[in-house]
């Protein structure tokens, strides 16, 4: 029984004709991830700037956010954010932290006295400085462990110029994950951490792929030009790459329309990350290998004794 295949075995697609295009995009969109991260910063939740975070459910089935917004801010705590969770009268309202329990205690007060009389009180959150700070700096300990450990494991796992090329890609990988969380504003919390985390595992994955398959080309074709070396790789994997990018998508797919305001954040940059570890896969990490210069074992002392370029096997 023939199995299914979305990418012809036999392809020859030439994959590394586009470098001059991704490359140049990828390194702009890089940079300007950056910028944006020093000037508009991330939207960072109550997880890690403190503050509370109340869930309201409309007695009559249908919230007037306006209002909420409206009355919320006039508490005199500062500017309170009000989201609409769905069409059924949820509504997340988030005030700023105050100084001491008291300060805290006193935002509750006001908003079971302005909000008992038309809506439910779900649930409730508090986060204080202390522990918000901890857990921000908690977390940003835990992703740099991560991706250093990672970094390790490629550096040991492969020859030298395929491991650069799988820290560009996974580095390449991480920067335009968070241009997702900037761009779209979605709130990042410790669950953010988890979707960058999964995402360098997705991408290590894609990786760890092309790149097995490369050094096995490698051994077999040591005398081989570098950039059809690569396209090779990539269309013998292809098939596999379209098979796993495709059923991830669909799945995440399915939580962004049906999963819920809970994990729609997270489904939504995972969904992005998907795409972007596999163009990732085949438009840098691989074209990389180009610019860091991936030499062949034995073309070298091919060359040295010839003078000549050597013809494939």
């Amino acid at each position: 029984m023939r199995l299914l295949r979305l990418w012809p075995d036999e392809s020859h697609f030439d994959f590394m004709r586009f470098r001059r295009l991704t490359f140049p995009l990828s390194a702009v969109l890089s940079i300007a991830t950056v910028v944006l991260f020093l000037t508009v910063g991330l939207n960072f939740g109550i997880d890690f700037k403190g503050g509370t975070l109340v869930e309201l459910q409309a007695k009559s089935g249908e919230a007037n956010v306006a209002e909420i917004r409206h009355t919320a801010n006039g508490f005199g705590f500062g500017e309170a954010e009000v989201q609409e969770l769905s069409g059924q009268g949820n509504v997340l309202v988030r005030l700023p932290l105050q100084a001491g329990e008291q300060g805290q205690t006193a935002v509750m007060q006001k908003a079971h006295a302005a909000f008992d009389a038309g809506y439910d009180f779900r649930r409730t959150e508090t986060v204080g400085p202390r522990v918000s700070g901890e857990l921000v700096q908690s977390g940003t300990i835990g992703v740099v462990l991560s991706v250093v450990a990672v970094l390790l494991y490629l550096w040991f796992r492969f020859e030298r110029e395929l491991a650069l090329g799988a820290i560009v890609g996974t580095l390449h990988d991480i920067v335009l994950t968070v241009g997702i969380f900037i761009i779209t504003r979605i709130e990042f919390n410790m669950t953010s951490i988890a979707a960058i985390l999964t995402i360098v595992g997705y991408s290590l994955n894609e990786t760890v792929v092309v790149f097995d398959r490369t050094r096995e080309l490698m051994r077999r074709y040591k005398t081989i030009p570098t950039v059809e070396l690569l396209n090779l790789s990539i269309n013998s994997t292809m098939s596999r790459t379209v098979m796993t990018s495709i059923s991830s998508s669909l799945a995440l797919l399915s939580l962004v329309l049906f999963g819920g305001e809970a994990i729609h954040g997270f489904a939504t940059v995972m969904l992005a990350g998907v795409v972007i570890c596999t163009y990732s896969a085949i438009f840098v990490s691989t074209p990389a290998l180009i610019y860091i210069g991936l030499m062949l074992s034995g073309v070298k002392s091919a060359q040295r004794e010839s003078g000549l370029p050597q013809a494939a096997e």
